[in-house]
């Protein structure tokens, strides 16, 4: 892996269980609304990068498991569904504006809580855990990677 990433899913609308059950345990990644992490997907990731699948807007929001990159960028067919909660009047097929990744989940893993990160202090300058972040999308540091994935969820 040459990257790595922690994206964030609401567990109503993908979980890691219901990534683990798709096909090939893989899920396109809809709905990313927000241009930096769009950028993200776009410009810097790669097939291969390593993901935190991180739950949120949910009782217990936290990294619940491991996944990778598995597909190249291409467009996001919900800008373009009115019924879609993530349609976008303003994209056009011509010109869209928002992409989307396949995403294959590698295995589940315990809850890794919000409050259990914040209380690493080698993580405190995780891009997560920075005052104000709201993006889905965000970059791993290598180091805060395996500390996470070779120490906290070992």
């Amino acid at each position: 892996m040459s990257g790595y990433w922690l994206m964030k899913s609401e567990p109503e609308e993908c979980s890691i269980d219901d990534a683990l059950a798709a096909p090939r345990a893989t899920v396109p990644w809809t709905g990313v609304r927000n241009y930096q992490a769009r950028n993200f997907m776009r410009d810097a990731m790669q097939v291969g990068d390593g993901v935190l699948f991180y739950h949120s807007s949910c009782a217990e929001p936290g990294i619940v498991g491991i996944a990778r990159v598995a597909s190249g960028a291409r467009t996001d067919p919900t800008q373009f569904d009115a019924a879609s909660t993530y349609y976008d009047k303003a994209s056009r097929p011509d010109a869209p504006r928002w992409l989307l990744r396949d995403v294959q989940a590698v295995r589940k893993t315990r809850l890794l809580a919000l409050p259990e990160l914040r209380a690493v202090p080698a993580l405190a300058d995780m891009v997560l855990l920075r005052r104000g972040n709201r993006l889905s999308i965000t970059p791993v540091a290598p180091a805060h990677w395996h500390l996470i994935v070779d120490d906290l969820l070992a």
